[in-house]
């Protein structure tokens, strides 16, 4: 495909759950790593690490370890939750999660995509200076998480797609051991990488003025030109 801008890329870098069987290659890869990789991370420290799956066995393996986290999503989601969220307890018992099925959008993407790219992040060097707050901790994902949406950019530029996955990360330990991660690295997401079935050409995100506003939480709204 010809290139494109950086607008078009960042407008148009969708979710991608559904692939062609048509392969991508190490070279491919190789590419988008190679453009990927120059994310930034706390202080420069660059501690994140990426394996590439393409091993059927394997893959079958992390989809029987994202089912847990999978069932539990789709048990809060239909009595209305926002499921894995930090803030408000769920109200859906062991047992509903438990009889919950594994929604196939969830499993399908990790054994269908050309690869699976699991990204990792070293904790030993990254800087989290909201682990003392009482929430859940989100800087430390400023050191991985710009690594892996560069990877959407860059393999949006080479025709491919993918999304974040992270139902498996619930059973991190078990996925460690899985591909030899060393314990002390944390796993981001794993990405299904290949080619789409169709190509998305238009995302609905909110509007500027509904998120952005001035000197406040609670100012007056960004204004632009359109």
């Amino acid at each position: 495909m010809g290139r494109m801008e950086l607008s078009e890329i960042l407008r148009t870098t969708a979710a991608v759950r559904e692939f062609t069987d048509e392969p991508v290659g190490d070279d491919v890869l190789w590419r988008i790593l190679d453009n990927a990789r120059f994310a930034p991370s706390g202080g420069n420290r660059q501690g994140a690490h990426i394996v590439v799956v393409r091993d059927q066995n394997t893959r079958k393996r992390l989809v029987e370890l994202m089912a847990p986290a999978a069932r539990r999503y789709a048990a809060q989601m239909a009595v209305g939750e926002n499921p894995w969220n930090t803030v408000v307890p769920t109200r859906v018992t062991a047992g509903e999660i438990a009889a919950t099925g594994v929604p196939t959008h969830f499993a399908r993407p990790l054994l269908t995509a050309a690869a699976l790219v699991v990204v990792t992040v070293d904790l030993s060097v990254v800087a989290a200076t909201d682990s003392e707050l009482d929430r859940v901790g989100v800087v430390a994902g400023g050191s991985v998480y710009p690594l892996a949406w560069n990877v959407l950019l860059a393999a949006r530029q080479e025709g491919l797609g993918g999304t974040f996955t992270t139902m498996a990360v619930a059973e991190e330990p078990a996925v460690q051991e899985l591909l030899h991660i060393p314990e002390q690295h944390a796993i981001a997401c794993i990405i299904p990488l290949g080619h789409p079935v169709r190509q998305v050409t238009r995302l609905r995100r909110q509007a500027v003025a509904d998120f952005v506003t001035l000197e406040s939480f609670d100012g007056p709204p960004l204004a632009g030109s359109r």
